[in-house]
């Protein structure tokens, strides 16, 4: 998307197009969206030569999936919308999950039974390991102690 101006200079400040008109760009461009940031040109993670305006949309899933806009810092004209690769939409869609904010209270139950069966599973995990421990030593307890003294049969 930047290839095309490789090679230009960076604009000034006194040659930038205001931010409401590249704001009004974007908002024309991709209507239904709320944009939530600007990232100014030349600043780090943005283009030397836009405004990059991040947006999101308003129904649960799209408010979830962010969409950057390109606007031509000097001209205030539409650069692009970036469409991002699948893996990141991926990874936008499943962040909730990880913070258990996706779902309300249905989903951060569920989560709390999962946990409380991990947590039976591990113990009786533990409970049966200590267990087995305790019968081993007790076994060998036995057979050191009948090696120990002599055997009936023997004393005949």
């Amino acid at each position: 998307m930047l290839q095309p101006y490789q090679g230009w200079p960076t604009p000034r400040q006194s040659e930038l197009s205001s931010v409401q008109a590249a704001l009004d760009t974007a908002k024309h461009a991709v209507p239904g969206i709320t944009f939530t940031g600007i990232v100014y040109p030349g600043a780090e993670g943005g283009s030397p030569y836009h405004y990059l305006l991040w947006g999101h949309g308003s129904t649960p899933l799209t408010s979830r999936l962010f969409t950057p806009v390109l606007v031509d810092a000097r001209t205030g004209d539409l650069t692009a919308v970036v469409k991002m690769p699948w893996y990141l939409r991926a990874l936008e869609v499943s962040r909730p999950l990880h913070f258990g904010d996706y779902g309300g209270l249905p989903l951060k139950i569920l989560w709390a039974a999962l946990d409380l069966i991990t947590i039976v599973v591990l113990g009786s995990g533990l409970y049966l390991w200590v267990a087995r421990r305790k019968a081993v030593d007790a076994r060998l307890a036995q057979l050191a102690s009948a090696l120990q003294r002599p055997d009936k049969a023997d004393a005949r």
